[in-house]
């Protein structure tokens, strides 16, 4: 689950068989993932991989881990959709530390906000009664332009950090084959086997900085119409999130302000162009 007040579709478990080299590459592992969908990658099909890199605890891992195992050169992708945590340089910068061949920042604002947006707003776009489909949103302008760069720089593959238990990976790896059928993907996290504690781990001993640590191992997916949360507690269905310790962009009702306060949004033609208040 996340923190949005969402739902999420049936979980999709990957599929176990005994190591197979063709399909794993880490060795290591008594038990591996078997790739059977044909647009996932595998090693010495590729030389070069495109990762779409938020500079967070799964890609900061990612990048170096698939250059390791696949053998391949890494070109890091940080799509900027308005997201206000990043900074786009210092994650640029930690992209080429990390041995990315390159590492592109593209600003998507305008093209968000003045197409998917739009269309989302003037559609009352709305899951289960008040989740605004912020992420699902952001994974239709990410995949588009993940595309059109992998095509540029002549990248066979394109890499994601979902955690392969969810609707996200589905939506990456849809659009990404719709948009085209030549490339591939890779999903590490359904391969590699490792938890948040292990990947903190991993990050540790190879030297990667990441913001995450195990006292607040929160991770969020923020663009300009939402932001979510995972990990920790919140993967627990057992135990209650401390919200306080979570929420970035709104407060509890217990701390919000005693006094309520009027916004106006002015629309043409049913889109918002206008706030008051």
């Amino acid at each position: 689950r996340r923190v949005h007040g969402g739902g999420c579709l049936p979980s999709i478990k990957p599929i176990y068989k005994k190591l197979n080299q063709e399909n794993m590459c880490d060795a290591s592992q008594a038990a591996a993932y078997y790739k059977v969908s044909s647009h996932e990658a595998k090693k010495g099909e590729f030389k070069k991989c495109l990762l779409l890199f938020s500079g967070g605890l799964d890609t900061s891992v990612m990048l170096k881990w698939i250059k390791e195992q696949y053998e391949c050169e890494m070109i890091a992708l940080t799509i900027d959709i308005g997201q206000m945590a990043d900074n786009m340089d210092e994650i640029k910068a930690k992209a080429l530390k990390l041995g990315a061949l390159e590492a592109i920042v593209y600003d998507a604002k305008k093209e968000f906000a003045e197409t998917i947006l739009t269309e989302a707003i003037m559609a009352n776009a709305d899951y289960q009664g008040g989740y605004s489909l912020g992420c699902p949103l952001g994974r239709v302008m990410i995949s588009k332009i993940a595309v059109e760069v992998a095509n540029k720089y002549d990248c066979q593959v394109i890499a994601h950090g979902c955690t392969g238990k969810g609707n996200d990976q589905v939506r990456f790896e849809g659009y990404i084959t719709t948009l085209n059928p030549n490339l591939k993907t890779i999903a590490p996290v359904r391969e590699w086997g490792m938890g948040r504690e292990e990947e903190l781990r991993y990050a540790e001993e190879h030297g990667i900085p990441v913001r995450q640590k195990k006292e607040s191992p929160y991770s969020y997916d923020e663009n300009m119409w939402s932001n979510t949360a995972e990990g920790g507690e919140i993967e627990n269905p057992s135990l209650i999130p401390p919200l306080e310790r979570i929420l970035l962009w709104c407060n509890t009702v217990d701390t919000a302000p005693a006094e309520g306060a009027n916004v106006q949004i002015h629309f043409h033609r049913g889109v918002p162009t206008m706030q008051c208040g």
